[in-house]
């Protein structure tokens, strides 16, 4: 099975590089980082990486409109059928998500179409967090899964693993959330059409370099379309 991860960034320079030799020191997958025109030289740095245009890959966009818009693109990429990749993960650039876990996401997929990368199952946790950011995440996803009957403890994850059939199935290149509700929206997808989900337990680790991309305007655009998905 060939396996990519991919990685959206925007301003990463210091990131980049330390995420690139964790995750293809992890596992065999290849990488492919999804840069919006990072002012800071992001895409520069991968180009300059010794492994370019072996296993890692970049695709470069004109500028910044979104994580869902960058993580359609990579996936269209992926999904390609000159590029042969059965299973795809994504993740952040900022080290949040524990690269050494990638291995453990795709075992999963050798028995569910989904895999979440999950602090709230058992096993997995937060750390650096103040209390205060603990609260709004944990508030924020008892309210999707309340609003949406989601089985799935960490509905907001954005560390996964999918099949290729799976996206497919998801129709995840039609899907219309460019935010942080992105990472909501796929999941709600398989779990509509049944499709099997597991949560790996992870330990999410605050970033030490660069700022993080959230926003009012972000968290807000989530809680807008949780309600329109249950309408609907």
């Amino acid at each position: 099975m060939r396996a990519l991860v991919v990685i959206p960034t925007y301003d990463e320079r210091e990131n980049i590089p330390l995420v690139l030799d964790a995750v293809l020191a992890a596992s065999d997958a290849d990488v492919l980082v999804v840069d919006d025109g990072s002012p800071d030289g992001t895409a520069g740095v991968v180009r300059a990486d010794p492994r370019f245009g072996r296993r890692v890959h970049l695709l470069e966009r004109a500028g910044k409109s979104g994580l869902g818009a960058a993580y359609r693109a990579g996936f269209r990429w992926a999904l390609e059928p000159e590029r042969g990749y059965d299973r795809v993960v994504q993740m952040d650039a900022d080290l949040s998500h524990p690269p050494q876990v990638v291995p453990r996401l795709l075992d999963a997929l050798d028995h569910v179409d989904v895999a979440v990368g999950s602090r709230y199952t058992h096993g997995g946790g937060v750390q650096d967090w103040p209390w205060s950011r603990r609260a709004i995440s944990w508030a924020g996803n008892l309210y999707v899964r309340l609003v949406l009957g989601l089985p799935v403890r960490d509905a907001t994850a954005g560390f996964k693993a999918f099949r290729a059939e799976a996206l497919r199935a998801i129709d995840v290149l039609d899907s219309r959330s460019d935010g942080y509700s992105f990472q909501i929206e796929n999941t709600w997808r398989a779990a509509r059409l049944g499709l099997t989900i597991a949560e790996v337990p992870i330990v999410f680790t605050d970033r030490t370099h660069g700022s993080s991309k959230m926003s009012a305007a972000i968290v807000a655009e989530a809680l807008v379309r949780v309600v329109e998905w249950r309408l609907a």
